[in-house]
């Protein structure tokens, strides 16, 4: 499954009702995810007892694959929030519906790849430890690139800060654009300058 070596393949099946179990959820979340996932399997283990070509690294010491069977197509993210944020340890997704699936992760938040025909599915592990195969596994699902001389964790923040003073902007000019009073205007363009320098001040830094 996947392009992954057959030494890391288990088939191990994470029942629903021990996740609830185990998991201080409130009815509601326990009848979404009810609602969204049908069952659940340990598909593949990552680490350097299945792949002896890849150390541990400092943060990451294995990987799991876990196979998420989807009662719909169109599921609720929160689901996958919700169950990744109660395991700590470093998972890849494989969300599947019938003949096509999607890879996720979990790592300050989720990450999602586009639909693909199952068999299209592949997952390169890059690295010769495994934090940089973490870190290649992340940024090839959440389609970014970590910088130079930045962590994961840190190009993620980055790129948060980033996009939220892109939507201010494209809010602010849509404010402007709909406003016809010419003092509200003049204000909406004064703050408008300040983020817009605050944005390229920002990128600059990055930059250098």
């Amino acid at each position: 499954m996947l392009g992954l070596p057959q030494t890391t393949e288990v088939k191990r099946p994470l029942p629903k009702a021990q996740l609830f179990k185990r998991f201080d959820w409130t009815p509601s979340q326990r009848e979404r995810f009810d609602g969204e996932v049908s069952r659940l399997d340990f598909v593949n283990w990552i680490s350097p007892r299945t792949v002896p070509a890849i150390t541990a690294g400092n943060e990451v010491k294995e990987i799991f694959i876990v196979e998420v069977s989807l009662k719909s197509r169109d599921f609720d993210t929160k689901a996958i929030t919700l169950l990744a944020k109660n395991i700590p340890q470093r998972i890849v997704y494989m969300l599947h519906y019938e003949e096509e699936a999607i890879l996720a992760t979990y790592h300050a938040k989720l990450f999602t790849a586009p639909w693909r025909a199952v068999e299209d599915i592949a997952l390169p592990l890059t690295g010769l430890n495994l934090d940089a195969v973490w870190e290649n596994i992340v940024s090839s699902i959440g389609q970014f690139s970590v910088e130079k001389d930045r962590s994961l964790s840190g190009q993620i923040k980055v790129d948060e800060e980033r996009a939220k003073l892109e939507r201010q902007i494209a809010a602010l000019e849509r404010q402007m654009n709909a406003t016809r009073q010419p003092r509200r205007k003049r204000e909406l363009f004064m703050e408008l300058q300040k983020i817009k320098q605050h944005y390229n001040g920002k990128t600059e830094n990055e930059k250098s």
